[in-house]
């Protein structure tokens, strides 16, 4: 599969697309198996591993949130979360076709809304994407939150 730099923008609003409709394994198809879901706790933070983070998850940890999300028990979803993003134009941080590592970054507002309640979050998105059976999958998506050194509420769905 031959990657164009619209191919890489594309994913990305798909991506998010995917989110704001609930398609949530469809979105989870869109990583690769050994992939993370990363949201770090402080600004710079260099991994997931050796520091704390809000969210670092790998596909089974993904997996358990989907079902834990549509099973009528999660009694955090009475009533049910919806959420909203909000993209800037995503740009192409890397394009390195022959090594099949690509990075696209996107400015974002995301709004979750439950009942009477609305978080807002903004920040940073870092797709890290690779070619893997033909199409384009995560191998990493780090989302940096602007105020993510705050004590933030619990976020239900997907940023």
């Amino acid at each position: 599969m031959s990657v164009t730099r619209q191919d890489l923008i594309d994913f990305v609003v798909q991506e998010a697309r995917l989110l704001d409709a609930k398609r949530f394994e469809e979105w989870n198809a869109l990583f690769t198996d050994d992939a993370f879901y990363w949201v770090p706790l402080a600004p710079d933070q260099k991994d997931g591993i050796n520091h704390t983070s809000h969210m670092y998850e790998d596909k089974l940890l993904r997996e358990l949130r989907i079902e834990r999300l549509k099973s009528p028990r999660a009694f955090s979803q009475q009533p049910p979360s919806r959420c909203h993003h909000l993209l800037q134009m995503p740009t192409v941080e890397a394009f390195d076709e022959a090594g099949n590592a690509f990075v696209v970054r996107s400015e974002f507002h995301y709004t979750e809304s439950q009942g009477d309640d609305m978080q807002m979050y903004v920040g940073t998105c870092f797709h890290h994407l690779a070619v893997q059976g033909g199409q384009l999958k995560m191998t990493l998506k780090r989302v940096n939150l602007l105020n993510c050194d705050a004590a933030l509420p619990a976020v239900q769905l997907f940023i």
